[in-house]
């Protein structure tokens, strides 16, 4: 394998200027942070990020404790405030993804950059500078990656290069320095085994936190002498990943979760709530329900989940629940609400059949369609359903705000969601701590 070190990735990380994004990119952006936030304040009322807060109380609390966790009364120092946000942000699987790396870029790195820009007191917009370089560093070391190992890792993978792009530029690393930096990332990144995953839920997921962790220990043991030598996106063999990087964005290719489960899901969800909808039919009405989808997605489990993760990587149980709730959001994805007798009884009236035609599509496309018999013997069929939210729909920061307000409405106030939005989404370029400590603010939170 031949390297060129030419530090064409170096100096877009370190050279990105807010004012020079296109405005739709600039308006995208905003949108990815109201998303990540909304998945941060859910994530932070999850058992996972319970765990992560002991994690960084055990491994991360020396220092100043001076940096917020969203969700959380708790502070830490930057590497611990970073890990524990890595556990909270993919926590209920709501954030957004990325079709063709089939990875969750934004949640992969935003505990270590939100951290560190905290820490060091950016505004608004150049924390949205930082993060556009994360997703294009996250995406395209991904695709090199996967390009490599010719093997489907998942996020946390990708994670640990964006950690290491957009903490090196928060820090005011050289572009010598960020080379080494993420020639340590690459090397050292978790192998997140994505489909095991899938096939056996757990809090292992999409490998967020340690993604976020082994970003940051990269970039420790790069301040403290530590010596790598060339990544993957250097190589003539991956090169072309950065042929058109600066010219094409890639935050204008993500989609954005509507629902707290797999994405492979979403579009047997929306199939059977289009029947509901067109039909003024209730749950009671029906007597079975058969989903046509591509492979990928017969595959997920249908178990009655026991735990979160298990209800997340599950197929039939959120589209039962879709079926009696039209959602599938916090509400009906937290531990509290698992073995519904109502859901579980819904899912012994599901059915799943792969369409050759829809799975061919995968992973460009995920379609499905759903068919539900009444029981008074109607039969009704949905159109070919996409997923909502996918990239070509051009999704709004309105769409997002929206989103944010559903997803985490049985959590904040009116009056905080507005003032977070606002701070995000408007005009003014606030300092990061501010927009942190407001959504933090205890007379925003409700009682679960």
């Amino acid at each position: 394998m031949h390297y060129e070190t030419t530090y064409k990735l170096e100096d877009f990380v370190l050279n990105t200027k807010w004012e020079d994004l296109p405005e739709e990119v600039q308006e995208r952006l905003k949108g990815c942070l109201v998303d990540l936030m909304g998945a941060l304040v859910v994530g932070s009322r999850s058992e996972q990020f319970k765990v992560g807060l002991k994690v960084a109380e055990s491994l991360f609390h020396r220092g100043e404790r001076e940096i917020p966790v969203v969700g959380s009364d708790e502070k830490f120092n930057m590497f611990g405030a970073a890990a524990a946000m890595g556990h909270s942000s993919n926590a209920y699987d709501i954030d957004d993804g990325h079709n063709m790396t089939r990875a969750h870029p934004g949640t992969s790195f935003i505990g270590g950059i939100l951290a560190a820009a905290y820490e060091k007191n950016l505004s608004r917009d150049e924390m949205l500078a930082v993060m556009d370089v994360a997703y294009e560093v996250t995406i395209r070391g991904g695709a090199a990656m996967m390009e490599y190992y010719n093997f489907a890792h998942s996020s946390g993978t990708f994670g640990t290069l964006g950690v290491a792009a957009g903490v090196g530029r928060i820090y005011g690393f050289t572009r010598e320095e960020l080379n080494n930096v993420l020639s340590i990332a690459d090397f050292n990144a978790p192998l997140v085994p994505g489909i095991r995953s899938v096939e056996y839920p757990s809090m292992n997921k999409d490998g967020v936190p340690f993604g976020v962790m082994i970003g940051l220990l990269a970039l420790q043991a790069h301040m403290m002498g530590f010596e790598g030598n060339k990544n993957l996106l250097e190589s003539d063999e991956h090169g072309h990943f950065l042929d058109d990087l600066g010219t094409k964005h890639q935050v204008m290719d993500l989609y954005f979760k509507p629902y707290t489960c797999c994405r492979w899901g979403h579009p047997a969800i929306d199939a059977c709530l289009e029947i509901l909808n067109d039909h003024n039919l209730t749950a009671e009405d029906i007597e079975k329900c058969k989903i046509q989808t591509f492979e990928r997605a017969t595959l997920l489990s249908k178990i009655v989940p026991k735990a979160v993760d298990e209800a997340q990587y599950n197929i039939a149980y959120p589209v039962a629940a879709a079926l009696i709730y039209k959602d599938f959001g916090f509400a009906q994805v937290r531990k509290e609400s698992l073995g519904d007798p109502a859901v579980v009884e819904m899912m012994k009236k599901l059915e799943f059949e792969v369409d050759p035609e829809f799975d061919a599509l995968f992973p460009a496309k995920r379609f499905c369609r759903a068919e539900i018999t009444t029981k008074d013997g109607r039969v009704f069929r949905s159109s070919d359903c996409e997923p909502r939210g996918e990239a070509h729909e051009n999704i709004s920061v309105d769409w997002l705000a929206d989103k944010f307000r559903r997803i985490t409405g049985s959590l904040l106030t009116s009056e905080g969601q507005e003032k977070v939005l606002a701070m995000i989404c408007g005009k003014e370029n606030v300092p990061v701590r501010a927009i942190v400590d407001e959504i933090n603010k205890k007379e925003y939170w409700k009682d679960l």
